[in-house]
């Protein structure tokens, strides 16, 4: 494996044996690649040692999300409905739990998260497509570990919008206990528009199902709207800002045949992102416009915010492209007077060569972990693929 010079030397640590190559960087706002700046234009820093890639697991299929347990074991779905365990760094070859999803498009088993409370209740939920009456409809199911297994597996939301492509399904609990859910426009882009619909949002409920009474709408789920596909959620550490990737529009008819404008941007509760009457930054201030606004696509899936050792990288966010291929740094600064309070100070790309980059997660132990996707039917798959990998630094 060798990625062309662009930036700083980076290396490739892959089944134990060390692998030179490069980190390509990618300039903020069109700039020339190989050359990473700032907004003020000027070279962007680089951290201050080189970032290395370790396996943690292969041969699995469509890695869609990953969850991190207090004891060391890393939760991971497949999108054809199996939930995998790495434990004390070894996949165990049999499924955690395997549901009977709809896997069809880019619908199927996709995300999960472990309750607040996981150490005492055992509770994973996860989000996924089934078949009902003939048509396709997500769930939110709550499984339980026993024994190291999962079981028990109860339907807690029902009802979300699901189709073919635009299906949401990111998951994950907020610093306020609360689960939030992504779904898509699901084919119907005005729904987004629409807080009577449950498509193209950000959606906040209660751990059984029920709708908090803080949310922005009374009685309502939503908690933003305005949104195509929404599938990456992460939270600041320090701030508890939430920020969500979005997928840009993909030149079909009922879109306007637009395309591009995948976009980064800054949840607030009860904000409208624009879309379908904007994508982008192609707005007038009548919506809250995106943090990043990539174009050409690069199909954003997963986001985490760094929170490790690398103090050139904590408080950035780190993104999955699918399209793309590469693993991107976005370095987030605080930007008071603006919609959100934040803006984007310069973009990198990080890792690439690897194919199709699609969960991104904070691990407990400090250390970044990212999934790629070369399996999901627009990859090209290495023997090993799919893989999680875990970004090091060696000192």
């Amino acid at each position: 494996m060798r990625a062309e010079a662009g930036g700083m030397l980076g290396r490739f640590l892959l089944s134990g044996v060390v692998v030179p190559g490069v980190l390509l960087l990618a300039g903020c706002r069109g700039g020339p690649e190989g050359e990473a700046r700032t907004a003020a234009g000027e070279p962007a820093e680089g951290v201050g040692v080189e970032p290395e890639l370790e396996t943690v697991a292969r041969g699995l299929d469509t890695p869609w999300a990953l969850a991190f347990a207090p004891d060391g074991r890393i939760f991971v779905t497949e999108r054809p409905g199996r939930i995998r365990v790495i434990e004390q760094g070894t996949l165990r070859p049999e499924p955690w739990a395997t549901l009977d999803v709809a896997e069809v498009g880019e619908a199927g088993l996709m995300g999960i998260a472990l309750a607040p409370d996981f150490a005492t209740s055992g509770n994973v939920y996860v989000a996924a497509t089934f078949q009902a009456g003939g048509r396709l409809v997500n769930r939110v199911l709550r499984l339980r570990d026993r024994g190291g297994v999962g079981g028990e597996p109860t339907v807690v939301i029902d009802g979300l919008p699901a189709n073919r492509y635009h299906a949401g399904g990111g998951l994950a609990f907020g610093p306020d206990g609360m689960l939030y859910v992504t779904t898509g426009d699901a084919g119907d882009p005005p729904s987004s528009q629409d807080r009577g619909s449950l498509r193209g949002k950000v959606l906040r409920y209660r751990p059984d199902g029920t709708i908090p009474p803080d949310n922005p709408f009374p009685g309502s789920p939503v908690y933003a709207l305005g949104l195509r596909n929404p599938q990456g959620l992460a939270w600041h550490p320090e701030t508890g800002d939430l920020f969500a990737t979005d997928h840009g529009p993909s030149g079909i008819p009922n879109e306007g045949f637009r395309r591009n404008h995948d976009e980064l941007n800054a949840i607030r509760p009860g904000g409208n992102y624009g879309w379908p009457e904007v994508a982008g930054n192609e707005g007038d201030g009548a919506f809250i416009p995106p943090l990043a606004d990539w174009t050409p696509s690069i199909a954003p899936n997963g986001v985490a915010i760094y929170s490790g050792a690398e103090a050139a990288w904590r408080g950035n966010a780190f993104v999955g492209g699918l399209r793309g291929e590469q693993l991107r740094r976005v370095v987030l600064e605080r930007a008071p007077g603006t919609p959100t309070g934040w803006r984007v100070a310069h973009e990198e790309v990080v890792f690439r060569e690897l194919g199709r980059i699609r969960a991104v997660a904070m691990g407990p132990d400090g250390h970044l972990y990212f999934t790629t996707s070369n399996r999901d039917g627009r990859g090209n798959p290495a023997p090993e693929d799919d893989r999680v990998f875990r970004v090091v630094f060696r000192r």
